[in-house]
C-alpha cells in the first residue's frame, strides 16, 4: 500500500472541497464560515456541508444554486436563449434577475424598465426594479419604484425584505424620520431579525446608543427561540449584532 499516495489523494480532495465551500460561502453571503474553512479545512467543510449545503439538497435548492454560484454565465446564457425564443416579460425579468445576481445592474435595470413600459403598474416588476436600483446605489430611483409598488391594490403581497430595503434607501438619502418609521413598522409587524439589526445600526449612527443596544440585545436574546432554518438564514445578523454591542 502506498501510504504517501493515499495521503496525496486525501490532501487534494480536502483542498478541492475547501475551495468549493469557500467559493460557495462567499457567493451566498455566508462569510461567518470563512475562517473555519480556511484554518480548519476538514472540520470546516463537514460543518459547512451539514449546516448549509445539506439543507439546500433536501429542499431542492442546491443544484440551481450550484449552477448560479459556479456557472453564472451558463445561467445568464440560458435566460438569453429563452428571451430569443420567446420575447416575453417573464423571460426578460428572469434574465434581468440573473444579470443582477452577477452585479450587472445596468443591464438588469434596462431590461426591467423596458418591461415596465408595457406594464407600468405591475407589482412584481416594480419590486424587482426597486431592488435593482437599490443594489446599484441609485436610492432615489429605488424609493420611487417602491412607493409606486406600495400604492398598488395588491401591495399586501410585498415582501418584508423589500420594506426593509425601502427603509434603508430612505436612510441613505437622508430622510431619517420616515426611514425610522419604516424600520419600526418592519420590526413590529414582521419581527424581522434583519430589520432589528439595521434599525439598531441606524440608531447607533445617531448616538442613540441605549435604543440601539435594545435592538441588538433582542436579537441575541431571541435568536435561539427561532426554528433552525430561521437561525441559519439569519446567522449573520446575530454575529453583526454582537459586534455592534461590543462597541457600545
Amino acid at each position: 500500500m502506498n501510504i504517501f499516495g493515499l495521503w496525496s489523494n486525501y490532501y487534494y480532495l480536502v483542498v478541492g472541497l475547501q475551495i468549493i465551500c469557500i467559493i460557495h460561502c462567499l457567493k451566498t453571503g455566508k462569510r461567518d464560515y470563512l475562517y473555519l474553512l480556511i484554518f480548519l479545512p476538514m472540520i470546516g467543510c463537514i460543518i459547512y456541508f451539514i449546516r448549509e449545503i445539506l439543507p439546500e439538497i433536501n429542499s431542492g435548492e442546491f443544484f440551481p444554486n450550484l449552477q448560479r454560484v459556479f456557472f453564472p454565465k451558463a445561467v445568464i446564457g440560458e435566460w438569453e436563449r429563452r428571451v430569443r425564443l420567446s420575447d416575453t416579460v417573464a423571460n426578460k425579468m428572469g434574465l434581468a434577475a440573473a444579470l443582477a445576481d452577477q452585479q450587472q445592474y445596468g443591464r438588469a435595470i434596462a431590461l426591467a424598465e423596458e418591461c415596465r413600459q408595457s406594464f407600468p403598474r405591475d407589482l412584481g416588476i416594480l419590486q424587482q426594479l426597486g431592488r435593482f436600483y437599490f443594489y446599484d446605489q441609485r436610492y432615489a430611483e429605488s424609493i420611487a419604484c417602491m412607493e409606486k409598488a406600495f400604492a398598488q391594490s395588491n401591495a399586501h403581497l410585498i415582501k418584508q425584505e423589500d420594506e426593509l430595503m425601502y427603509a434603508r434607501a430612505l436612510e441613505a438619502t437622508g430622510m431619517l424620520p420616515p426611514a425610522e418609521e419604516v424600520y419600526k413598522k418592519v420590526v413590529r409587524v414582521h419581527h424581522s431579525i434583519a430589520a432589528m439589526y439595521h434599525y439598531g445600526a441606524f440608531l447607533k449612527k445617531q448616538n442613540r446608543n441605549k435604543e440601539a443596544l435594545q435592538q441588538f440585545q433582542t436579537i441575541k436574546d431571541e435568536f435561539y427561540l427561532h426554528p433552525r432554518y430561521v437561525r441559519r438564514m439569519n446567522a449573520q445578523w446575530l454575529r453583526l449584532a454582537k459586534k455592534e454591542m461590543a462597541g457600545l
